[in-house]
């Protein structure tokens, strides 16, 4: 007879979901993938239907799928309210993709944050020439997410290429020297201020 799976998700609180719904927040928190990227893509969407008032995304993720950051990085800047990203806890990997969709004076972090930049990995297997296409693929990612920390940071490409070689950890103080972080802030008045 087989175990039952536990489900270690949070239940669900309608009356927190409608309070972060009322409060314009949307939480990136926890591995991306396709199934949270759709879930913050749905939230956005409404929000900005609701109305163009700024939307706060909270992010604390050490990262996870390279396209399902992509698609809430694209959805940030297609939606018409202006959106507002503060990291909390960790912004790793493909999260940081998240964290650069909006412009430096929209990205803030409380102050325990800790940031990690580093070059996409892959886990394929099959036939060599599959290996090679997405060895190349891989390449291509590294190349992008580096011209985009480059373009969001102010840091030349060769250094952030440098840079992302390998694991690349960095305070909230160091990623405000950067040029990920716009702002560090303790409380939430500040992003008014």
């Amino acid at each position: 007879m087989a175990e039952p799976v536990e489900n270690h998700e949070t239940p669900r609180s309608p009356f927190l979901e409608e309070k972060a719904f009322k409060s314009r927040t949307v939480l990136v928190f926890g591995t991306i993938n396709d199934t949270l990227a759709a879930d913050v893509a749905k939230r956005l969407i409404a929000l900005s239907a609701e109305s163009n008032d700024p939307i706060t995304l909270l992010v604390s993720s050490p990262g996870g799928h390279v396209e399902s950051g992509d698609v809430i990085h694209d959805v940030v800047r297609y939606i018409d309210a202006p959106v507002r990203v503060v990291g909390t806890g960790w912004v790793g990997s493909a999260a940081v993709n998240v964290f650069l969709s909006v412009p430096k004076s929209a990205r803030f972090c409380l102050t325990n944050t800790r940031f990690l930049i580093h070059q996409p990995s892959g886990g394929v297997g099959g036939q060599a020439s599959d290996i090679a296409i997405h060895a190349r693929e891989i390449v291509k990612v590294r190349e992008r997410i580096a011209k985009l920390i480059a373009r969001e940071s102010g840091q030349p490409l060769e250094k952030v290429l440098n840079d992302i070689d390998r694991d690349f950890w960095m305070s909230a103080a160091e990623a405000t020297e950067y040029g990920l972080v716009g702002k560090v802030i303790v409380n939430q008045r500040e992003l008014d201020a």
